[in-house]
C-alpha cells in the first residue's frame, strides 16, 4: 500500500494536494530527487545517497532545513514504510523542490521535501535470467556539465529514452552524449566487460552519478576485479563480452542482447552473487 507520504515535517494522505502551480519544481524542473531501496528495515547504501543529494544542493544553491539531518531522514523513512504497512523491501523515492517562485526568485530559502514508500514484488531483487534486451536512443544527446552527473527533477533525455524502449519492446534505452559515446540508460549505468576486465564510462561522459556505480567501483577492485572508467560508443558496446546495468534498487541487471548483438552472464552472474544477492 502507499496510503501515506510524508511532506515538510508531517506524514499526511497520500491524496493531499502538496504542489501549487506556481512550484519551481513543477514550472523548472528545479529540484532533485533519490531513489532508494530499503530491506527488512535497513537501506544499504543510504550514506551514499545523502552525500549525492548534498552534493546536488550545493550545486544548486539550496538546501534542506537544518533539521533533516540524515539521521532524521532516516527514521522517517522508517516511520513512513511503517505506516504504509510495508515489511518487506521497499522503493522510496525522496524529491526536494526548491518550492514557489519565479525563475529569477524563490518565496523560501529552503527546499520542500517530499518522501514516499512503496512495496517492492517479491520477485524484484532476483537475478534477472532472461536478459535485458537494450538499444540507443536517437535523436536525444545530453550535455557534459556540472548539471549531468546530479539525480535532477528535469529528467527529459530519460523520459524520452523511456518511451523509445516501451515503443520498441525494449527492457531499456541507452543514452549518448554530444560526442555520440554512452552516458547512461534511463534509470542505470552501463558497466561492460572485455576478456577480464570491466569498464563503465566515466562521469565526465555527462551520466548520472549513480550510487551502485560508485559502490562497485569502490567494492569491485577489493575483490580482485579489474575495473576502469572509459569512454565508449555503441560500436565499442557491441564488441563486449558481457554488459550489465546498475542502480540503486535492482543492484545489478544482465544485458543479454544490445541491437544485434548478444552476450554472455557468467561474470555478471559472480557479481550479482557478490555484491547484490542477499
Amino acid at each position: 500500500m502507499n496510503n501515506w507520504l510524508f511532506y515538510n515535517g508531517e506524514i499526511i494522505a497520500a491524496n493531499t494536494p502538496i504542489i501549487s502551480a506556481n512550484n519551481r519544481g513543477l514550472r523548472f524542473g528545479d529540484g532533485l530527487f533519490e531513489t532508494i531501496k530499503m530491506i527488512r528495515g535497513e537501506m544499504p547504501l543510504f550514506h551514499l545517497h545523502m552525500a549525492r543529494l548534498n552534493k546536488g544542493f550545493a550545486i544548486l544553491n539550496t538546501q534542506l532545513p537544518v533539521a533533516y539531518t540524515a539521521d532524521y531522514i532516516s527514521q522517517t523513512i522508517l516511520e513512513l514504510c511503517n505506516s504504509n504497512n510495508i515489511n518487506g523491501a521497499a522503493r522510496v523515492r525522496l524529491t526536494a523542490v526548491r518550492g514557489n517562485g519565479t525563475l529569477f526568485a524563490t518565496d523560501d530559502p529552503y527546499a520542500s521535501l517530499i518522501i514516499q514508500a512503496e512495496p517492492l514484488a517479491s520477485d524484484y531483487l532476483a537475478f534477472n535470467e532472461t536478459g535485458f534486451a537494450i538499444d540507443v536512443c536517437p535523436g536525444i544527446q545530453k550535455s557534459c556539465d556540472q548539471l549531468s552527473n546530479l539525480k535532477s527533477n528535469n529528467y527529459l533525455p530519460y523520459v524520452m529514452a523511456a518511451q523509445y524502449a516501451r515503443q520498441h519492446q525494449l527492457n531499456d534505452c541507452l543514452v549518448l552524449n554530444a560526442h555520440n559515446r554512452i552516458c547512461d540508460g534511463t534509470i542505470a549505468n552501463v558497466f561492460r566487460v572485455h576478456q577480464n576486465s570491466i569498464y563503465t564510462p566515466p562521469l565526465s561522459e555527462g551520466g548520472v552519478a549513480g550510487v551502485m556505480r560508485q559502490y562497485l567501483l569502490q567494492e569491485m577492485p577489493k575483490a580482485g576485479y579489474t575495473v576502469h572508467e572509459k569512454i565508449c560508443t555503441p560500436d565499442e558496446l557491441e564488441t563486449a563480452n558481457e554488459v550489465f546495468l546498475t542502480n540503486a534498487l535492482f543492484g545489478i541487471r544482465w544485458v543479454s542482447r544490445f541491437r544485434n548483438k548478444t552476450y554472455t552472464n557468467k561474470m555478471v552472474k559472480d557479481l550479482y552473487s557478490k555484491f547484490v544477492s542477499s
